[in-house]
C-alpha cells in the first residue's frame, strides 16, 4: 500500500498518509474548502481552541493513547473559551504526547489527523463537505481491499503452480541427500512449504492458523 495517497473532496485534493497501522488525513488540505491554503492555519487553530474541539481530541487520545497527559489536557480544558486562550498543534501534542494529530513537514507537508478526528475537523468545516469526505474516503478504501485481494489471489496462484516443482525437488534431491527414514519423509516437504509461504505471505501455515483461528476453521469445513 502507498503511504501516502489523494483523495478529491469537492474538487480539493487530500492527502491520506498511512501511518502506524492506521490513516491519517491532510486537515491543512481540507481547511482549503473554508478558506484559501494561505490561512488554513488559522482555521486549524481556531478550530483546536474551542473547548467542544479540546473534549473530542482528549477523549480520544484518552481511549487510544495509553501515553495521553491528563493534567496537561486539563489545563488546556480550563483555559478554553478565554479570549487569551491560544493553542496550536505543535502546543498540543509537545505538553499531552498525543498521537491522534501532527504536523509533518517537507513533501506532502501540513497538519495530519487520524480519521477519527479528521472526520471530526470536517463537521466545522461543512457538513456537506464531511460527508462526501467519508464517501470518498470509503470508495479508497474499498478499492485498496479489492487490490490486496487480486494480490492475494496472484500469490496463491504461484504457490499452487510452484507446489508440484517443490515437491518433485523434495523428492528427487532432499530425500536421497538427507537420507531420512520412510516415517519421517513427510519433514522436509513440510519444511520446504514454509520456506514457501514465508517468502510469499510472510506468515508459516501454523503463524497463519494461529493469527486466524475463523478463517482457518471455515478453511478446513469448506
Amino acid at each position: 500500500m502507498a503511504k501516502n495517497r489523494i483523495i478529491t473532496v469537492q474538487n480539493i485534493p487530500v492527502t491520506v498518509s498511512f501511518e502506524d497501522a492506521d490513516d491519517y488525513i491532510c486537515i491543512t488540505d481540507m481547511a482549503a474548502a473554508k478558506s484559501d491554503n494561505s490561512r488554513a492555519a488559522d482555521v486549524i487553530k481556531n478550530w483546536i481552541r474551542s473547548r467542544n474541539t479540546l473534549e473530542f481530541l482528549g477523549t480520544w487520545e484518552q481511549i487510544y493513547n495509553p501515553n495521553f497527559k491528563v493534567v496537561e489536557f486539563d489545563h488546556f480544558k480550563q483555559e478554553a473559551g478565554l479570549h487569551t486562550f491560544t493553542l496550536s498543534v505543535t502546543d498540543w501534542v509537545n505538553n499531552t504526547n498525543a498521537v491522534g494529530i501532527y504536523v509533518k513537514r517537507g513533501r506532502y507537508g501540513g497538519t495530519y489527523a487520524h480519521k477519527d478526528i479528521a472526520f471530526e475537523f470536517a463537521s466545522a468545516i461543512s457538513p456537506v463537505f464531511k460527508l462526501y469526505l467519508i464517501k470518498e474516503f470509503q470508495r479508497l478504501k474499498e478499492k485498496e481491499n479489492d487490490l490486496q485481494k487480486l494480490e492475494w489471489d496472484a500469490k496463491r496462484f504461484l504457490s499452487k503452480n510452484n507446489y508440484l516443482i517443490q515437491t518433485d525437488a523434495v523428492k528427487n534431491y532432499l530425500i536421497p541427500v538427507c537420507n531420512y527414514r520412510e516415517d519421517l519423509q513427510w519433514l522436509p516437504y513440510a519444511e520446504e512449504a514454509d520456506l514457501l509461504n514465508v517468502a510469499l505471505f510472510v506468515f508459516t501455515a501454523k503463524a497463519w492458523r494461529d493469527a486466524n483461528p475463523g478463517l482457518a476453521r471455515k478453511r478446513k469445513d469448506g
